[in-house]
């Protein structure tokens, strides 16, 4: 890394493959068709892999983030794109959520290329949760992200996902503005955050202590 001590306008910055001791923070790099943050990008200019298999690593990482130390997290929203990996990892959360006798107001699916966001955004946001949480692949959650940040209530400091969305991608689609703020999990239990266009990864508790 030569100067990747300030984040720059128009940049998006994800993990190294060396960690630090901490935290891993590496520059990435916008394509031209990546810059726009119009709801109209076309789909070839968007595509991102499917996510893969969530781990139980992962799933436990993401419940410690809702149930760390003063959260009054009880309520929350649950949405998923509708590839296998993502269904499984919703369901898995679900399940997890409600043992922990905590509450899930709406579970909602979209289709990658849904022709409106405007219904899964409402859906998400009608009952007011205290936080909701994200399965799914960086393109549709993009797009469902703008939606919410337009026409509804949603915060993104209080959005949790899936290690998929932990990822320079999902901040180029989205905008830096739109995902400020969202946290979640990686697959092998460390975690992350999206701040003013950086993508940070965290180790592991078991990686950092002692």
């Amino acid at each position: 890394m030569n100067d990747a001590t300030e984040p720059r306008p128009g940049r998006s910055y994800g993990r190294l493959d060396r960690p630090s001791a901490q935290r891993t923070v590496a520059r990435g790099h916008f394509t031209d068709a990546a810059r726009s943050t119009s709801p109209g990008l076309r789909t070839s200019d968007v595509d991102s892999p499917a996510p893969h298999a969530h781990t139980e690593a992962e799933l436990a990482a993401l419940i410690g983030l809702l149930t760390a130390p003063r959260s009054r997290i009880r309520s929350v929203a649950v949405g998923h794109g509708r590839d296998a990996e993502s269904v499984d990892a919703a369901r898995a959360f679900v399940r997890c959520w409600l043992d922990l006798d905590k509450d899930v107001l709406v579970v909602v699916d979209w289709p990658e290329d849904a022709a409106s966001w405007l219904r899964p955004a409402r859906r998400l946001t009608a009952q007011s949760p205290d936080a909701w949480v994200l399965a799914g692949a960086p393109r549709g959650v993009a797009r469902l992200t703008r939606r919410l940040r337009r026409s509804t209530d949603w915060a993104a400091d209080r959005t949790f996902g899936f290690a998929s969305l932990g990822t320079p991608r999902l901040v180029e689609l989205a905008g830096a503005g739109t995902v400020h703020g969202l946290r979640g999990a990686c697959a092998d239990g460390g975690t992350w955050d999206l701040r003013r266009g950086w993508t940070t990864c965290y180790e592991p508790p078991d990686r950092t202590s002692g």
